[in-house]
Formats: C-alpha cells, sequence, structure tokens
C-alpha cells in the first residue's frame, strides 16, 4: 500500500509525459502524504463534443485519500488513499467512484515503502528504471459536504504482490504485500475512456525489471 510518494508538479514533465498542464497559480509540493493536494488527470468532461480546442485529458488538484460525496468530513480520506481492486466495487467508500467510471492518473516520480527484511522498516525509494514519471490508475470522487464546496478527492488502485519480484518485499512479515497499479503509457487513454465494467482488465502487475528500488532511511525522519 502507498501512503507517501513524490509527485510530478513540473510543469514541463506534466505537459510531456500526461499531456496536461496544471490550473494557473498552483503552488504544490511534491512529497505527499495522506490528505495533501496533489495532481492527477482525468478525462476532460467535454472532450467528446468535437472541438478541437478542448483537450482529451485535464489535469486536476486533489486531496490524496478518496472523499465520497456522502462523507462529512475532510479527514475521511486518511484511511482511503488505496483502494483494493478485489474489493473496490463492494466498499463503500469506492464503489460509487468505480462503478461511474471516475477514473484517474496519478502523476507520480518515485513512490516510497517500507523494507522490512533486515527486522525494521527502512523507507525504501521506488521508481522507473528508465527515469520516466508512473501513471499510477486510480480513481476520483468529488464532494460538497465537508466543506459546503467542491472538494476533489482521489486515490491509487492496488493488487495483491505476494509474487512480484520487487514488491513482496515491503510491508512487515506476514501481511498480505500490495501494489499499486502503475500503468503503461499506451494504457492511459485506454484507462481514462474504460466503462466501468472493463476496469478491472486494468488491474495487472506492473514487470520488475522495469522498476528500480533504492533505501532511504532518512526520509520517515523528514518534517511532513
Amino acid at each position: 500500500m502507498c501512503s507517501n510518494y513524490d509527485a510530478v508538479t513540473s510543469t514541463e514533465r506534466l505537459r510531456l509525459h500526461y499531456g496536461v498542464e496544471l490550473p494557473p497559480g498552483v503552488n504544490l509540493r511534491t512529497d505527499v502524504w495522506p490528505a495533501y493536494q496533489a495532481p492527477f488527470v482525468r478525462r476532460h468532461p467535454h472532450a467528446d463534443v468535437g472541438d478541437d480546442a478542448v483537450p482529451a485529458r485535464e489535469a486536476m488538484v486533489g486531496l490524496f485519500g478518496l472523499v465520497p460525496h456522502w462523507a462529512g468530513e475532510v479527514t475521511f480520506g486518511k484511511r482511503t488513499y488505496n483502494a483494493r481492486s478485489e474489493t473496490v466495487a463492494e466498499k463503500p467508500s469506492f464503489r460509487d467512484a468505480w462503478r461511474h467510471g471516475q477514473h484517474c492518473i496519478v502523476p507520480v516520480e518515485r513512490i516510497y515503502e517500507p523494507d522490512w527484511r533486515n527486522g525494521g522498516a527502512v523507507p525504501t525509494r521506488i521508481q522507473r528504471k528508465d527515469g520516466l514519471p508512473m501513471g499510477i490508475a486510480g480513481l476520483w470522487a468529488s464532494n460538497r459536504k465537508a466543506t459546503g464546496e467542491e472538494l476533489l478527492t482521489f486515490t491509487m488502485l492496488t493488487v495483491n504482490a505476494d509474487d512480484h519480484e520487487l514488491f513482496k518485499h515491503f510491508h512487515k512479515p506476514g501481511d498480505e504485500k500490495r501494489m499499486v497499479v502503475v500503468l503503461h503509457e499506451h494504457q492511459y487513454d485506454e484507462w481514462l475512456t474504460a466503462p466501468p465494467e472493463k476496469s478491472m482488465d486494468f488491474m495487472r502487475q506492473y514487470p520488475a525489471h522495469l522498476l528500480i528500488s533504492t533505501p532511504d532511511p532518512d526520509r520517515g525522519k523528514r518534517k511532513r
């Protein structure tokens, strides 16, 4: 499960790798924890009107941790930053976003997971071996109950990783191993436009040989 990551906030990298630009005047921190603001990419709501001036995708800013439309507190998102693909269609927190196909892509430079192989949790940085950013499959939601104004939030989807050559090393011994769903670039538009009945087709492990991990023991000591 991923509770900490470095977001893609560079204007150039967002444009080059995701084809989007952040709204004007947005200034975001790179390191992200639950309930922090971060960018996510979704299908533009008017992408199908036939106007070439309307982009296919748009970048939005939301809180990391999905707050469904019926939730009355922003802090709800501190426990919904990841969604298990096996139960996402039934869990009250996620089922509306899943059933309505509210797909998004979370632009990520690198994620952090605890490596327990030496008996203690060592924060470890995981990123693509080729240096390119990752696009993580997620769901987004809109909420007006928690603040009285529209609040956008998002979550990352996860799959089992007990047999994954890299992610099987993270989290406590005996716990189920999980990993976020990292999309391939050619899947970005497919994911954003996929109907709900096709969503599970994307819930796959990303190949371990395309990733690299590096211990970063000071990560957990930094102030949030």
